[in-house]
């Protein structure tokens, strides 16, 4: 019997099943999406042995799971749970900056494209606050991560709620996992969850976050990104990122008390889904490697450019051999200090 390779990264996610009307090219139907899927592709494009902690319903394509298989990735902490879940996202791009969830009917009509089937009885995503005591089914529970998981050294939670934030980094601390990195949810990120913050981020490597979600929780506090950085770093997170989408990235390094100014790679944008995520992976993977937070940042912006060239999560590990570190060294030249 073959022994289970030593994991060094754990990603947590989300799996969903996408429909895209990128900013170029045809309607991608129902395709494997989600933040769990594009975290590990931009991870992968520099570091390996990674294990994935998701939840999905019994009606989610197995088949898409294997594609994990292909590139090295540990899928065993995938829970397929004995129900049915709609797991279905829809995403319109009117250009490179601007997405529409809602109203796929109208989009496909403006397109002159068919509807698809599988969009039928879609549901636009509503906007719900979090609960902090209520599970929801796609919350994660211990019992999701494979103990040998836990010897796994470096950890990225993507968003998910605030259950799941507020469960799982403890846990891991419990084993060997000492660098972890957290995306937040969009559904804790405001005034009302406050002061449930500062305990969320205390000792976390790297809190990573759109500038739209930090904005939603310091609102009547700060409109001022360093600022709201600085007071997240005060918490005790050691470094703190805030994801801009076009305008790149800053990076506050809490011990150092000096910022950075990181900007986009020029890609060629065809579809712009999961380009955060995958910017988070590439950030883990290096933080991992070099704890160096600039050169985190650099490779994750590289992944983010790379994964926004084409369509799926796993479009930008098909690059050529070499392309990720020559984008790598022509952004190095670029980084401003604050």
């Amino acid at each position: 019997m073959e022994s289970t390779p030593l994991l060094r990264y754990l990603l947590f996610g989300l799996l969903t099943r996408d429909t895209i009307l990128p900013v170029a090219g045809k309607p991608q139907i129902d395709i494997p999406g989600g933040s769990l899927f594009y975290a590990a592709a931009g991870l992968r494009l520099w570091g390996n042995s990674c294990g994935l902690v998701g939840r999905v319903g019994e009606d989610y394509p197995q088949e898409w799971l294997t594609q994990f298989d292909r590139f090295g990735l540990d899928r065993r902490g995938i829970r397929t749970l004995p129900e049915a879940v709609d797991l279905r996202a829809f995403f319109a791009y009117l250009d490179e900056h601007t997405c529409q969830r809602d109203n796929p009917v109208l989009h496909f009509a403006r397109l002159g494209e068919p509807f698809p089937k599988s969009l039928l009885g879609y549901a636009s995503p509503v906007f719900q606050l979090d609960s902090r005591t209520q599970p929801g089914i796609l919350s994660l529970r211990m019992t999701d991560i494979p103990q040998d998981y836990l010897d796994a050294t470096a950890a990225h939670l993507c968003p998910m709620d605030f259950i799941s934030h507020n469960l799982i980094p403890p846990a891991l601390r419990r084993g060997q996992v000492t660098t972890i990195t957290l995306d937040p949810g969009e559904g804790y990120m405001t005034p009302i969850f406050w002061d449930d913050i500062p305990p969320l981020v205390k000792g976390l490597s790297a809190f990573i976050c759109s500038e739209t979600k930090l904005a939603s929780l310091f609102q009547g506090r700060s409109s001022d990104p360093w600022e709201m950085a600085e007071t997240i770093a005060s918490y005790g997170c050691e470094f703190v990122v805030v994801k801009r989408g076009a305008r790149g990235q800053y990076l506050y390094d809490a011990a150092r008390r000096v910022g950075w100014q990181i900007p986009a790679y020029p890609a060629r944008i065809i579809d712009p889904t999961g380009a955060g995520d995958a910017f988070c992976g590439g950030f883990l993977a290096a933080l991992r490697e070099t704890y160096d937070p600039l050169e985190a940042a650099l490779r994750g912006s590289v992944s983010a450019s790379l994964v926004m060239e084409g369509c799926g999560p796993f479009y930008a590990l098909g690059t050529l051999p070499g392309l990720p570190q020559a984008r790598l060294e022509s952004l190095r030249g670029l980084v401003r200090r604050r």
